[in-house]
């Protein structure tokens, strides 16, 4: 039987950040039009974390009965370890995703935007067939698709219009930056299982791509973040503020394009999460001035 601890690790917290940045940039973008909803931002930070939560046990789940996980660098795994059984680690994904729902529909309510429903209800099983189903597309190379969709433009412009009932030019930008940054830590985590991925049949866009062109895939995406934040900043200068933080890419942006394999791009993982925190929390803040 799991341990708490596995439990939390199973939850895989260095992605989480993918879940948080998204409504701190949506909530200050909200600000920037006038409107502060701080309650509503709380329902959309329940929703992305029960969601990011949600597809991380599912895809522990898949991956692990498809015998994917069985030889892995990576973060601890509950079912490829054999730490749980595959049915608790499903049921932990569907508890996960239940919470997003509720929480979600209880943001919609408020904001009397009845249409979101079909987002949310969208996003379950946009959740689930990552790595999930029979023909899982995580599998055939678009799971930085979802990633960019779904935790970068639907999180941080639905964020902002559930509050401001509108979204603006900067909340797009932002949208966008947030994507890419969210992108960037699944591109990182791709990157290290390549060799793994390509044995057990899962062409994940790193696969499909290679090793080369993965790493430039990765650096592209995070001057995609910083080309956002610069148009931003022609608006709202307050928000130049961010490239503060660009001291922050110097180490994930030395393993990766230094050719760093296994442990170290652990590190990028973090380190690529810990910089969307951050982006998320500055622009944020800044977006507010």
């Amino acid at each position: 039987m799991a341990t708490v601890q596995q439990w939390l690790a199973g939850a895989r917290p260095l992605t989480l950040p993918a879940a948080v940045a998204p409504v701190l940039a949506g909530t200050g973008a909200a600000v920037a039009l006038g409107a502060a909803q701080p309650f509503r931002a709380l329902l959309a930070l329940l929703v992305t974390l029960g969601l990011q939560i949600g597809v991380n046990y599912a895809n522990d789940y898949s991956d692990g009965i498809r015998g994917t996980d069985d030889k892995r660098i990576g973060p601890f795994r509950l079912t490829g370890s054999r730490a749980a059984a595959p049915r608790a680690v499903l049921a932990a994904a569907i508890a996960a995703f239940a919470f997003a729902v509720v929480a979600g529909v209880w943001l919609i309510i408020l904001c009397e935007l009845w249409w979101l429903f079909l987002i949310l209800l969208f996003s379950i099983p946009a959740a689930w067939f990552y790595t999930g189903g029979r023909r899982p597309y995580g599998y055939r190379g678009l799971g930085e698709v979802f990633v960019f969709v779904f935790f970068g433009l639907v999180a941080v412009l639905g964020t902002t219009y559930s509050q401001a009932g509108s979204v603006s030019p900067a909340a797009v930008c932002a949208a966008v930056g947030i994507g890419a940054l969210a992108s960037a830590i699944l591109v990182a985590n791709n990157l290290r299982d390549i060799a793994n991925d390509e044995a057990s049949g899962k062409l994940t866009l790193a696969v499909r791509l290679g090793d080369r062109n993965t790493r430039r895939l990765y650096l592209a995406l995070l001057l995609v973040s910083q080309l956002m934040l610069l148009a931003i900043a022609a608006g709202r200068p307050w928000t130049a503020l961010t490239f503060l933080l660009l001291p922050q890419h110097l180490r994930p942006v030395r393993a990766v394009a230094g050719g760093g394999t296994g442990a170290d791009l652990l590190t990028v993982l973090r380190d690529t999460g810990r910089i969307e925190l951050c982006y998320g929390l500055v622009l944020g803040a800044t977006l507010m001035l």
